[in-house]
């Protein structure tokens, strides 16, 4: 079941950073990276955030998240973690339907770690073509991918 998520509750935002954060250690291990700035993420600016955060909750735990910013011109997914426990289920691919389910937009964006094939191969299987590739300050190389819808 997918429901949105009240960040800027304290007890919500608790549960949203606890699956960010064992699903990005396994991300930066696949990264081969030991600088990963989403894993020094506060919980604090979980809190603040203004954009919007879905959860997929499974036998009443919190399964997986999907972060979006969406604005007139585009929609964003900010992140999408599954915890550990819940990898290859599914979850990831009804989160990114539930997207495009939900927000009205001809352009969705996302990006990734170039090394993340398990998000790459998610992203493809939906429709993303990559447009961008390029290495950040932290020395991990990440890709950009649109989906346009209509056009």
């Amino acid at each position: 079941m997918i429901e949105k998520l009240n960040n800027t509750d304290l007890k919500i935002a608790e549960k949203i950073r606890g699956v960010f954060q064992i699903s990005y250690k396994i991300e930066a291990q696949l990264l081969n990276a030991t600088d990963f700035p989403p894993l020094k993420r506060t919980l604090k600016s979980y809190i603040d955030c203004e954009n919007d955060f879905y959860g997929y909750l499974k036998n009443n735990e919190l399964a997986a998240v999907i972060e979006i910013h969406h604005t007139e011109k585009h929609t964003l997914i900010r992140s999408l973690v599954v915890a550990p426990s819940f990898f290859r289920q599914g979850i990831a691919g009804k989160l990114v339907q539930f997207v495009f389910d939900t927000y009205q937009a001809q352009l969705f964006l996302v990006e990734t770690g170039a090394a993340n094939g398990p998000a790459i191969s998610l992203y493809k299987k939906y429709g993303f073509i990559e447009v961008m590739e390029w290495d950040t300050d932290h020395g991990i190389r990440k890709v950009k991918y649109e989906k346009k819808i209509g056009n």
